[in-house]
This record gives structure tokens, C-alpha cells and sequence, in this order.
């Protein structure tokens, strides 16, 4: 008897050995989130939501993004890729495309169809345009493709990207209400999506409406319901609660969700679902779900960082996050699964309400600045040599100023002196400066990172710090400054130690330190450093 109980004891040693993989990793990102409402709005947070992964997992404090710029499509990329755009090919939402001579997206497929009930252009997308493998891909390989990876988001982008090259699915929301996905991943949506979709749930929010969670004096770290820097939900009305979601339903369609806390919300019911109908974390082969809550960035981009609309809804997320997890402690197990949190950019405070504060700042409508950049070029070389203006990148019509017989060098100095003496501008770099960096200069390393020779401009724009090329109300992102790149991390779960750091990191941290703890090879294009306290060492 005894050596029978030695044997099995054994067995049941090297099997627990050879379980050194979570069963599930959830990937989760918030877009547009700034670190500080981690401390802003913790006294209306609950204990289970945010802060459940704050005390009981770890913190890391000062995370930064290290590139430039800091938009949503290669936030999402570099997360998962552990890259910065200059290698894994993202440089933005979309960019000029300087072989095409148009516009690309940055998901965009031509080759691939809608798959579900969306219009044409929303499903024809995969991830063909990130040239990096990404944490899931590598899973996926590691696993001989048993692991199964999907991707969830309102936003296409944000389901596409952190899924990688060898998703099972990717699944995003579209202007019907229905989530959709593309030929990319197969034929058909599978079952439980049809039904999910056909049950309308985007419905139930629009019909409740948009009211306050909490009294109105919970919100006593926002500015006023009604104030100067907030943008319209409801053309007709001013930005303030409630908001009658069925009456701008009639004019925007399902659209609406989005800019409301309930992207968020239908977005977490999707994700379980998900989980019970993919059966993830059901057995010894992890599994990858990466989930974007996306309402954040739209709720912040009109309304404001320092908007109720934006308080309330974080408030309600904590919510989410706490159903959430405890879903996952219901279906997965307490300790069978490893959750991380993050943001694909942080945000910056509006101009004009700095202004009015008397920091002597403002804001620069785009659309002013390109016509000032043709005036410019008009009246010197005779002619408008500006192809693009995008992503603060400057593209010159390069066979424009062949057939002139313009020195190409001479018109790049020409233009950077002019672009020198605008108001709103710190620094300009041209190609062969962000080519030649050194990392000596500290912007120039951030443009540097997210540089691609083959699909960026001749000329590079730095604004001065709280300086914006935007609309007057909401808010933007996309510089170097500290308040588009820091973001939150907290990792909760499977093998986190409790703790917190306020040493600076970067966010290309993130998945080589998951490969580390899964023991699984690098995404391919990683810069390889770790976040060695979640592996044993300070």
C-alpha cells in the first residue's frame, strides 16, 4: 500500500510539474485609459471590480508606451507583439500608403469577406498588415494549434490585432448591433454567435437609456454635467444626463452604443458567452481570450476626460470587471487562470479648458494647419507639393518635385524652417534624422520606434506639450507626453505574486514576460525585456 501511495504520489507530482501553463489567459485592454482614474475614481469603485486586481494581484504604476504615436491600432499591436510600429508594421489607425498613393487601414483585406450581419467594408478585415507574431500566435504554435485564441472587441481593430495571425476567431461589433467577424477565420459564425446576435441585447440599453449609476454628488471628481469642453451624444441636446439612447437610435442606429458605458457592458456579456460556448479553460491546454472594451476611448474622445460621462462610465466597467471575474472564478477555477490589464493609450486634457485656466496653451484644428502647410508651398516653390498630412506625418508629392526639378533635401529644409515658426510646434524631424537616431534625444527616440521608412512621411511633427491638432470639446491622443502614454498594468491570477512597482516600464514588456511565465518562444519581432518581478526577482 505504501508504495502504491509513493507511485501515485509521484505521478500526480510530474503531472503538476508538467502543468506549468495557466488553462486560460484573458488579455484585457481598455482604450483611452489613463493610469490616474485608477486613483481619481477609487473612492466609487467597488472592492471586487479594479481594485480586486490591484490588492490582490500586481501593480505596475508607471507603465509607459515608448513610441510615438500613441493611437489605438498600435497600442493594440504592440501589447501583443511586445514591438514597437517601427517592427511590427502598425503605424497607425490608417496611413497614407505610399505605394498605392491612398489611404490603408490598418486591418483592412481586400482578399476577405463579411462573415455575419454587416455591411461589406466593416468584415473585410484580418491581420495581415501586422508584420509581427503576436503572444496568441506564438500560444497557438506552442500548442501545436490545440490552444484555442479569440478575439473580442466593439472595435475591429481591437479584436483583430491582440488575436494575431492564427486566431480561431476574431469577433467585432458592427452597425447592425450583430457581431461580425470575416472569411479571414471561417465560412460561417459559429452557432452561439448567430443566436447571441439574434436576441438584439443591444436593445435593452437602448430602450433603458443613459442615467447616472450613482447620485450625482458621487461624481464630485468631474467637472459640471453641462460645461464647455464636452461634445454632443444628441445633436439636439447638450451634453447632459439622461440621455434618451431610443431617440438618437432612430438617427445613428446601433452605432449609438458605442459612445455609451453599454458598449462595454454587451461587450463583457459577449465575452462570457465566449468563454462557456468555447469552452475555454475546460482542460490542461491553455487557452487565449483577448478582450478591448473600446466605449471607454469613444465616451473620452467626445465628452472629455474630465466629463460625468466619462466617470460614470468607468464606474460602470468596474462593474463589468467584477461580474467578470467573478465568472471566471465560477467556470475556470481561482487559480487556473491569469488575467492582465491594460490601455492602448492614455489621453490628454482638453486645450481650451487648460487655457481657461490660464496654461497658455490651444488647440489646432487640422484642417487649418494643412491649408496653412499648401499656402506655404503654394507660394514658395509655385505649386502644392503636400500629397498627405496624417499621424503628424508630412508626405511630399516626391514625383511632383522630380518633374519641377526641385532638390528634394532643399524642399524638406524649406518646409521644416517654416513649420518651425508655427505656434504649436516643438520639433520637426526629417527622414534621414529619425533613420539616423541615436536615442540621444529623447523625442526622436519615441518617432524613432514608430518609424517605418515604407509607410511613413519625408517629415515628422512634434507638438509642443499640451498643445492639440483637434476639434475644440472631447479630447485626443498620439504624442510622446506622459499623459497619452501612461497607462495602467495589473496582472491578477495564476502565479502573480501580490505587490506593486513605481519603477518605469514599457508596455513591449508585456509579452515577452508572458512567453517567460507560459514558457512558450517569443512573438518574433519582440524587444525581449521582461517584468522581472512577476517572475521571481525584484
Amino acid at each position: 500500500m505504501k508504495r502504491i501511495i509513493l507511485f501515485l504520489t509521484v505521478i500526480l507530482s510530474l503531472h503538476s510539474q508538467a502543468q506549468q501553463r495557466p488553462k486560460l489567459v484573458v488579455g484585457i485592454v481598455i482604450d483611452q485609459m489613463k493610469m490616474e482614474y485608477l486613483y481619481r475614481f477609487s473612492d466609487d469603485f467597488s472592492a471586487n471590480g479594479f481594485k480586486r486586481l490591484m490588492n490582490n494581484g500586481y501593480t505596475f504604476h508607471n507603465m509607459h508606451y515608448n513610441y510615438m504615436p500613441t493611437y489605438t491600432a498600435p497600442g493594440h499591436a504592440s501589447i501583443y507583439t511586445g514591438a514597437t510600429p517601427s517592427t511590427h508594421g502598425i503605424v497607425g489607425n490608417d496611413w497614407f500608403n505610399k505605394a498605392t498613393g491612398k489611404d490603408l487601414y490598418c486591418t483592412d483585406d481586400a482578399f476577405v469577406k463579411t462573415v455575419g450581419d454587416g455591411t461589406d467594408k466593416e468584415g473585410a478585415m484580418s491581420p495581415k498588415n501586422l508584420l509581427s507574431t503576436t503572444i496568441t500566435d506564438e500560444l497557438r504554435m506552442a500548442t501545436n494549434f490545440k490552444g484555442k485564441v479569440i478575439g473580442l472587441s466593439i472595435k475591429d481593430r481591437g479584436a483583430i490585432l491582440p488575436a494575431g495571425h492564427f486566431a480561431n476567431w476574431a469577433f467585432w461589433y458592427s452597425s447592425t448591433g450583430s457581431f461580425i467577424s470575416s472569411t479571414f477565420y471561417g465560412g460561417n459564425l459559429p452557432s452561439w454567435v448567430t443566436e447571441f446576435n439574434q436576441e438584439k441585447r443591444y436593445m435593452n440599453y437602448i430602450n433603458k437609456g443613459w442615467n447616472l449609476l450613482k447620485p450625482l454628488a458621487s461624481y464630485n471628481e468631474s467637472l459640471a454635467d453641462d460645461n464647455p469642453y464636452e461634445g454632443k451624444l444628441d445633436k439636439a441636446n447638450g451634453p447632459v444626463f439622461p440621455y434618451d439612447l431610443a431617440k438618437i437610435y432612430k438617427e445613428k442606429g446601433a452605432d449609438v452604443l458605442r459612445t455609451t458605458p453599454f458598449g462595454n457592458d454587451i461587450l463583457a456579456e459577449f465575452a462570457m458567452k465566449a468563454i462557456e460556448k468555447e469552452e475555454l479553460g475546460k482542460d490542461d491546454i491553455t487557452d487565449f481570450l483577448t478582450v478591448s472594451f473600446s466605449s471607454t476611448d469613444y465616451v473620452g474622445h467626445t465628452f472629455g476626460p474630465r466629463s460625468i460621462e466619462l466617470q460614470d462610465t468607468y464606474l460602470r466597467l468596474d462593474q463589468n470587471l467584477e461580474q467578470f471575474l467573478n465568472y471566471l472564478d465560477k467556470t475556470v477555477g481561482k487559480d487556473n487562470y491569469l488575467v492582465f490589464l491594460t490601455a492602448d493609450h492614455a489621453g490628454a486634457e482638453n486645450p481650451n479648458y487648460l487655457k481657461d485656466k490660464k496654461y497658455n496653451v490651444k488647440n489646432v484644428p487640422t484642417k487649418d494647419f494643412v491649408e496653412s502647410l499648401k499656402k506655404f508651398s503654394n507660394e514658395t516653390f509655385g505649386v502644392d507639393l503636400i500629397l498627405d498630412y496624417s499621424n503628424f506625418n508630412v508626405f511630399f508629392n516626391l514625383d511632383l518635385i522630380k518633374q519641377k526639378g526641385l532638390e528634394l533635401t532643399k524642399v524638406k529644409e524649406s518646409f521644416k524652417s517654416f513649420l518651425m515658426s508655427q505656434e504649436h510646434i516643438k520639433r520637426v524631424y526629417t527622414e534621414e534624422e529619425i533613420l539616423a537616431s541615436s536615442g540621444d534625444d529623447y523625442f526622436l527616440s519615441f518617432i524613432a520606434k514608430g518609424y517605418d521608412p515604407k509607410q511613413n512621411g519625408e517629415l515628422v511633427i512634434l507638438d509642443k506639450t499640451g498643445y492639440m491638432e483637434y476639434q475644440a470639446t472631447g479630447t485626443t491622443h498620439g504624442s510622446p507626453n506622459s499623459y497619452d502614454t501612461h497607462v495602467p498594468l495589473l496582472f491578477y491570477g495564476w502565479h502573480v505574486p501580490k505587490g506593486e512597482l513605481h519603477t518605469k516600464k514599457y508596455i513591449t514588456q508585456i509579452a515577452p514576460t508572458l512567453s517567460q511565465m507560459l514558457k512558450i518562444p517569443f512573438p518574433n519581432g519582440t524587444e525581449s525585456e521582461v517584468l522581472e518581478t512577476l517572475l521571481g526577482k525584484k
